[in-house]
């Protein structure tokens, strides 16, 4: 139903009640098969790193402030126990991670320890009034203009959301008034291959509302999954102890380095299965005249027009696939044992089963390899390097409770 050439297309009902502004249309909500295949091929180079050669060490810079945080204001000591909601720096973090690389600069929130203009908070509410409108098909109203200008958020607002829009906006006009010739980051990729200003500014606050919260979600379960599993955490800590000890990571480590330490991958693809970080339907539609469909080895026929959705997480704890251990975090099953055709041929329909989580085919998320880089180099750096006992090699004091 993804593939590139395949004839399912989004359901609008589900889809357009995720704009921005109303009327104006982002990567996610275009529902025209013609217009969103332009504007992913626009956009692919600035996400994939190709035009984007700060990519990694924009979230390297956020990452060290992330870790200086820690070590300049919550580490306990025996005289002073100093206790941090780690979920929420992570929060801020990827806040920060997705506004260095959608506007060139950070919105601060790691460096002040707060949600600067309530971004999070204000966030939250916009899913939750976008949740609605799907469930209750109100989204027709809700965008219609004169309601919305009402209703909606507005760019003079002193907090929340509407702060966030004119933020972002007072960012990409700054921009957009020096010259983006040379420059290699997202903002002149999504230029030179002929978005507008006002496509620019869209895609940029979809990245904000969309890249910061689900990957938050994705590194706090990953690491939570890893400390409540003692046999994990030693594993994984002694393959990053191996990489430590080789000279591989000196600083912040490199994607290169993580990309070949198979356990870590292991790790954070088994906790994306067994915790999806979304679990929205993303319904299909079917084409017209109808297609027909094999389950279980039985065919259905489904009509032109049926929404087909799919339910995230009874998909990745499907027994068939995962085996009856589905409900266990256990990463070893994503690595191979025993390499016969039937072992390659089943750990590949794995592999297909979890892509999911990212989407596939023509409506994969674009921004998957950004993911995927902020929760290796977390993992690797917070939880397996810096937190941990006895790390007498990076000379760092270790927090007293996470």
């Amino acid at each position: 139903m993804n593939a590139v050439r395949s004839p399912y297309t989004r359901a609008s009902w589900f889809n357009a009640a995720t704009r921005v502004e109303p009327g104006k249309d982002h990567v996610f909500s275009q529902v025209d098969e013609a217009k969103h295949t332009k504007r992913r091929a626009q956009m692919a180079a600035g996400y994939s790193g190709k035009e984007n050669e700060a990519l990694e060490s924009d979230i390297d810079k956020r990452l060290q402030e992330l870790l200086e945080l820690i070590r300049s204001k919550y580490l306990s000591m025996a005289t002073q126990h100093k206790p941090m909601d780690l979920g929420r720096k992570i929060q801020y973090f990827t806040l920060d991670v997705i506004s260095t690389i959608g506007f060139g600069q950070p919105f601060g929130d790691i460096k002040a320890d707060a949600d600067l203009n309530d971004y999070i908070k204000s966030g939250e509410e916009g899913l939750t009034v976008v949740t609605l409108s799907v469930a209750l098909g109100l989204t027709p109203y809700l965008q219609w203009p004169p309601l919305a200008r009402l209703l909606g958020p507005s760019e003079k607002d002193k907090s929340g959301f509407g702060k966030m829009l004119a933020t972002a906006r007072g960012l990409i006009d700054a921009r957009m008034t020096k010259s983006l010739d040379g420059r290699s980051d997202m903002l002149a990729s999504f230029v030179r291959h002929g978005l507008t200003k006002d496509e620019v500014f869209t895609e940029a606050v979809l990245q904000i509302l969309a890249g910061s919260d689900t990957t938050a979600t994705a590194i706090r379960s990953t690491m939570l999954y890893v400390i409540t599993h003692p046999r994990v955490y030693f594993r994984l800590q002694a393959e990053v102890d191996e990489v430590v000890a080789s000279g591989a990571a000196t600083e912040i480590v490199s994607d290169s380095c993580l990309r070949n330490m198979p356990y870590l991958q292991a790790v954070v693809r088994e906790a994306l299965r067994i915790h999806p970080p979304i679990t929205d339907v993303v319904p299909k539609k079917v084409p017209k005249g109808g297609d027909i469909v094999t389950v279980g080895g039985k065919q259905y026929f489904m009509p032109g027009g049926t929404n087909v959705s799919y339910n995230a997480w009874g998909v990745h704890h499907d027994k068939a696939m995962f085996g009856e251990d589905a409900d266990v975090f256990r990463p070893e099953r994503w690595l191979l044992e025993e390499k016969n055709e039937h072992s390659i041929m089943k750990l590949a329909a794995m592999r297909r089963t979890t892509e999911m989580i990212f989407g596939y085919g023509k409506y994969q998320c674009l921004g998957k390899p950004i993911a995927w880089l902020e929760i290796t180099k977390v993992l690797f750096e917070v939880c397996c390097r810096y937190i941990r006992v006895g790390d007498a090699a990076y000379n760092l004091p270790v927090p007293a409770s996470l």
